[in-house]
């Protein structure tokens, strides 16, 4: 009967669309909205982060990196526990995305220090050699204030005149920086999963020489931007007078050191490759 009637076909499409779009869209968004159903530790975004994000917004930076882990194992290996509803309580809008032209970024908070953010948005080749990101120097220059009291105000976010001043006086960058400083890093997430590392922690490749171009060539992809190609230190610090057992130090590279702003390589390398990588560090101490 309706596909003879196309007004009453029309209309009643329209109705079961807007329906549909009610229940699946608006009432989970305002749901999720709730600040009753965030997470204890998950805090409002203070007046500088909050500029931060309102700077990624404007850049488009959701175009190309989402902000949701995914319960599947592929996105939980590598970006981290699953994403949970009351992280987003105060995300107005979201910016979860769909696509990933770029990583995820919705456990990026506290994986780098904000050295490394520095450098990667001013140059993200000098960090990332493959990245196709362009370059972002440009958002070192001053950060307008003079809307962040009534944003605050409108998203119902707590500030005190302390919080105002701290984004006084900074840079469009380092209001970036904090707001990526943040994500993700309200919840206890991060587990030493990789440390756990069967057998005995014992370099295989102690006396092995022919190991040392392999791992110099793995530290040149992977550590040489923040340690510097000498190892003379740059965003972290220098390795060319490290004076640490070898098992402590396949530690460090494997599973990582958050305090310390070190992401763990585990992973990425595998236990082979961290030992021809430490053989190779290991190896210009004596040198």
């Amino acid at each position: 009967m309706f596909e003879k009637n196309v007004l009453v076909f029309l209309i009643s499409a329209t109705v079961v669309v807007l329906v549909g779009t009610v229940v699946t869209m608006v009432v989970p968004f305002k749901w999720i909205n709730d600040p009753k159903l965030a997470i204890a530790s998950v805090k409002p975004y203070t007046p500088l982060q909050l500029e931060g994000r309102d700077i990624y917004i404007r850049e488009g930076c959701n175009n190309c990196h989402t902000q949701t882990v995914r319960p599947l194992l592929s996105d939980t290996e590598r970006y981290g526990e699953y994403s949970k509803t009351g992280e987003f309580a105060y995300d107005q809008p979201f910016l979860w995305g769909s696509r990933r032209t770029g990583p995820d970024l919705a456990r990026i908070g506290g994986k780098y220090p904000d050295a490394w953010h520095v450098k990667h948005m001013k140059d993200p080749q000098s960090m990332v050699p493959r990245s196709n990101m362009p370059k972002y120097a440009f958002l070192d220059r001053p950060l307008d204030t003079s809307l962040t009291e009534k944003k605050m105000q409108a998203l119902k976010f707590p500030y005190t005149a302390e919080d105002l001043a701290e984004a006084k006086g900074k840079t469009e960058l380092a209001a970036l920086v904090a707001y990526m400083q943040k994500l993700g890093n309200d919840i206890p997430w991060r587990q030493a999963k990789n440390a756990a590392v069967v057998g005995e922690l014992k370099n295989p490749f102690q006396d092995d020489l022919s190991v040392l171009p392999e791992g110099k060539a793995l530290y040149k992809e992977h550590c040489a931007q923040c340690h510097g190609d000498k190892l003379q230190g740059e965003v972290g610090p220098k390795l060319s007078d490290m004076d640490k057992p070898d098992a402590q130090v396949f530690t460090t590279i494997f599973s990582g050191s958050p305090n310390a702003g070190m992401p763990a390589f585990g992973d990425t390398l595998g236990k082979e490759r961290t030992w021809k990588l430490v053989t190779f560090l290991k190896n210009q101490q004596r040198h």
